[in-house]
């Protein structure tokens, strides 16, 4: 753009220009634009690693995933991860803090956000079972699912197009077993845990109607007459939300329904434990 290295320092130095990256600025406006937005932060971090690396590199997996807002396990700040063409591929896998892939990205997998190439959200989803263990790659799947940002059709399609590649049999697995009826993370994490016990599979935000009430559970064996009810740290803000948790449980059980409540420890310090009072409350008497 013909600015000189002094003109360069100059601009650094009045703050017109901030340093992201070893050889890379970005604008104070654009920095600017990221206060309070860690999203944005994190796209422009990633666009800094392109601007360095190549812009043939696509952001993918978990970099695409935090852009396109699909929900993640375990991961709130991943590395940067990008995908670059079979014509370039990387020498190391990672380097400097960058997760490099090797895989074709055609046009319909790929779009732009934040000014630079993502993989598209069924992509991502498809890339993130493919590489990842089940339940953070099912995660991902029941958040886009949830969100609208994609079909069981358009991941089986995507699966489709990549049948050839690497972890592409899991990536089936998980298209076929996401659901977008799994309200968070939790329940996602849960439907997992159940599935890999074996527990039968129970239908997801169901609808309890009885005298004077309507409430909407978690999780439901109708055959059973139980619930379970997935408790995240948000869900007890303060004490009226216990009490009206107590109330609700009492009008379930007065409807005939057996409630069992799980954590987040719990499912994940002792999942036997869990399942094992699901299946406690299959076999006990319903409580009229």
């Amino acid at each position: 753009m013909g600015i000189t290295v002094s003109q360069l320092r100059s601009l650094v130095r009045s703050g017109e220009l901030v340093r992201v990256r070893l050889g890379v600025y970005a604008t104070k406006r654009a920095v600017i634009s990221t206060n309070n937005d860690w999203r944005r932060a994190y796209a422009l971090r990633v666009a800094a690693v392109v601007a360095g690396v190549g812009r043939d590199s696509v952001a993918s997996h978990h970099s695409a995933a935090v852009m396109n807002g699909i929900d993640l396990l375990n991961h709130p700040r991943p590395p940067v991860t990008l995908t670059r063409p079979p014509s370039r591929p990387s020498s190391r896998p990672r380097s400097d803090g960058i997760v490099f892939h090797t895989a074709e990205t055609p046009p319909g997998h790929i779009t732009r956000l934040f000014g630079i190439w993502v993989t598209t959200v069924p992509r991502t989803v498809v890339d993130l079972a493919r590489t990842t263990p089940f339940m953070p790659a099912v995660v991902a799947a029941d958040s886009a699912l949830r969100a609208g940002m994609t079909t069981k059709a358009e991941l089986l399609g995507i699966c489709d197009a990549s049948n050839h590649w690497p972890g592409v049999k899991q990536a089936r697995q998980v298209a076929e077993f996401g659901d977008g009826l799994a309200e968070s993370v939790l329940e996602s994490c849960a439907r997992v845990v159940f599935h890999g016990l074996r527990l039968e599979r129970p239908e997801l935000q169901v609808a309890i109607r009885g005298d004077g009430f309507a409430y909407r559970v978690d999780f439901c064996w109708a055959r059973y007459r139980t619930i379970a009810e997935a408790d995240g740290l948000a869900k007890y803000a303060g004490k009226d939300d216990i009490l009206a948790q107590f109330r609700r449980d009492r009008l379930l059980r007065d409807a005939g329904y057996k409630v069992v409540h799980f954590t987040w420890r719990e499912l994940f310090e002792t999942p036997d434990a869990v399942v094992a009072r699901i299946r406690t409350a299959f076999s006990s008497p319903t409580p009229y």
